[in-house]
């Protein structure tokens, strides 16, 4: 997920599934046997399982004692602090000032996922599997539209009081409502969530429903009906709200760095989703506005890893003592995950990029190969794909499944969708390819540009300006030649440098010309899709639809994409919007780095075999005495 620049927005499993992330629901899972419960069995033709995943593929048996990527007798203890290097919800990266991270109002802090419980929890190992955390079962009706969640009964609160069903119901009806735009938007088919005593929620969805629906439920945190009985779900505070999960809020201080703390006696802490993992007794986020600053830090202890982002720091940086004799360690980990669509994503609400040509054109005045090679010393590859390193990239001409969708749309598309996928033209890598910006040129006039002297006017007469906006200078170097080329055309580009209250408020209100963004991938797409590329998460406020995209041909797409029966079929689905996507211009897509650049102080130990899906730091690492002891950390 490591990217030149500022880090973008990426989640862990169980956030992801909160904030209503690419996770699928579940068909075709056999059933189990319902042994023991004290609660009503199972009626004709409900299906009861230990998890649930998009197309029936879980990996591990009802029996399973623990993930294959974890050591089961890893040691607890120590601390690990690290920077903020992934967001979601209200969250952002240089400071903070609620600890409610489910609302849209404030900046909410890093961690705050791993207070609360859910009710299932993704492996590291599958792309869209849960297994039971709350609930050591589900089972669903025939027509999959009731769920119904069997709860631990050893399930409890921080406080010690007993989880039940109605906290779940409470919570997943208060999140429908009252939650972050995102949130709702992915729960709006949720019909009902009701508690049938304490050890049994009922989910009825409707017939609408997207096949992943289910899972999205299952990873939503776990609120105290008592605690927010009490206070205000909807206001920022830094009060720490009552949890169930592995660690609880510590020591904090507003904006500069926060504290969790491992519960000891975490009532789940020996069930097999757990085992193994939750190793620190402390994890700390530290907050640095500016990205070097944060490394001088690393340098000399104040935290002590960092998954680099920054392709100078990783070439040349790493010259000073402690990396030089060892105390300071350094790793490329092959990342096997999506990449993502990483991009300068054009506000097609702003008239001036509302022509497809426009859109297009402008593309062409970035020189990646310059970049790539003067810049990030040739580390990054192109991205060209919404679905980059997935099966749902689109290369060549659409193949017969591919057609058999697209054609009855054809006199409603593009033609260059039935041609080869659009690709990022190859530059001469001199970063002024004249070519290029010559081709660029003549589609502005195409679409109705004029040059008057020294600058380029709109259809309309007005001077064609771009402001880049960021709240970071990590992309200025990045974006500076880039500028330089619109420049050259007639087009008045600046970048914009605002705090990060600012850019948080003006890209919620979709208040911008160009923002960079990182629209993460999965290899199971499914609800994400329609909050990052829908038509209706365009007209909201705060969604991820940054660029704007309103188009029916995309949102009839995604709805086919929520309910497809296969993985071949989801990916010839995907396939297609992808083509539709690329042909439509609404980026000028940037790089991605196939690796996962690591670096730490050398007081850790970890499993030998490494998950698939992601380095698993937090979750399976631990402090070796020795090593730290030896290594004496300075400060």
């Amino acid at each position: 997920m490591s990217q030149d620049g500022p880090m973008m927005p990426g989640l862990t499993r169980r956030a992801a599934l909160a904030l209503g992330g690419t996770l699928a629901a579940a068909t075709g899972l056999r059933s189990l046997p319902w042994a023991g419960s004290s609660v009503a069995q199972a009626a004709d033709g409900e299906t009861e399982q230990h998890g649930i995943s998009i197309f029936g593929e879980l990996g591990l048996p009802s029996d399973f004692k623990s993930f294959d990527y974890v050591d089961p007798n890893a040691p607890k203890g120590g601390s690990i602090s690290l920077q903020v290097n992934a967001t979601g919800g209200n969250q952002n990266f240089d400071t903070f000032d609620t600890l409610n991270i489910y609302i849209l109002r404030g900046n909410g802090a890093a961690g705050m996922g791993a207070i609360f419980d859910t009710l299932m929890t993704g492996s590291l190992d599958e792309p869209d599997a849960l297994y039971g955390l709350v609930a050591r079962t589900v089972r669903w009706s025939a027509d999959r539209l009731t769920y119904r969640f069997v709860l631990r009964p050893e399930a409890r609160f921080h406080d010690g009081s007993k989880l039940t069903a109605a906290d779940v119901a409470f919570s997943l009806n208060l999140l429908k409502t009252k939650g972050h735009p995102v949130i709702r938007s992915t729960l709006r088919n949720l019909e009902a969530a009701e508690a049938e005593g304490d050890d049994v929620v009922m989910v009825r969805l409707n017939a609408a429903h997207s096949r992943e629906l289910p899972l999205i439920v299952a990873g939503q945190p776990i609120f105290s009906k008592a605690f927010y009985t009490a206070n205000s779900f909807e206001e920022p505070t830094l009060a720490p709200p009552l949890g169930s999960g592995a660690y609880t809020v510590g020591a904090l201080e507003q904006g500069r760095h926060i504290n969790f703390d491992r519960v000891k006696d975490y009532w789940a802490k020996d069930l097999p989703v757990n085992v193994g993992q939750n190793n620190f007794d402390t994890i700390r986020y530290e907050y640095f506005r500016e990205r070097q600053i944060a490394f001088e830090a690393f340098k000399s202890g104040v935290f002590t890893f960092r998954e680099d982002a920054t392709s100078i720091i990783w070439a040349q940086g790493y010259d000073f003592p402690a990396a030089k004799d060892g105390r300071v360690k350094r790793e490329t980990i092959p990342d096997q995950g999506p990449r993502g669509a990483q991009g300068w994503f054009l506000n097609t609400r702003r008239d001036k990029f509302k022509n497809p040509k426009i859109r297009e054109a402008l593309g062409l005045c970035f020189d990646f190969n310059w970049t790539n090679q003067n810049i990030m010393f040739g580390l990054y590859q192109r991205t060209w794909s919404y679905f980059q390193n997935t099966p749902m990239a689109a290369t060549g001409k659409p193949g017969p499944d591919e057609l058999a969708l697209l054609d009855p749309l054809r006199d409603k598309l593009s033609p260059d969708v039935f041609e080869d996928a659009y690709m990022p033209p190859t530059s001469d890598g001199s970063g002024q390819d004249r070519a290029l910006l010559a081709r660029a040129f003549k589609m502005l006039q195409e679409a109705g540009c004029k040059r008057d002297g020294s600058i380029l006017k709109l259809p309309d007469g007005q001077p064609f300006t771009i402001e880049f906006l960021d709240y970071s200078q990590a992309l200025e170097r990045h974006t500076a030649p880039f500028i330089k080329n619109l420049r050259l055309l007639g087009i008045e580009a600046t970048f914009r440098l605002v705090d990060t209250a600012q850019f948080q408020s003006r890209t919620q209100t979709f208040d911008f010309d160009v923002v960079t963004r990182n629209n993460g991938a999965s290899f199971t797409p499914g609800e994400g899709l329609r909050v990052v590329y829908g038509s209706d998460a365009a007209k909201t406020p705060g969604s991820l639809n940054l660029t704007g995209i309103s188009d029916p041909i995309v949102d009839l797409l995604i709805d086919k994409a929520l309910v497809a029966a296969t993985r071949p079929e989801l990916e010839t689905i995907c396939r297609s919007l992808d083509r539709v996507l690329r042909a439509g211009h609404y980026w000028v897509p940037m790089w991605n780095l196939p690796a996962h650049w690591l670096a730490y102080w050398d007081i850790y130990d970890r499993p030998k075999q490494p998950p698939k899906f992601d380095p698993g730091v937090l979750s399976t690492w631990w402090v070796d005495p020795a090593k730290a002891a030896r290594v004496k950390l300075p400060g």
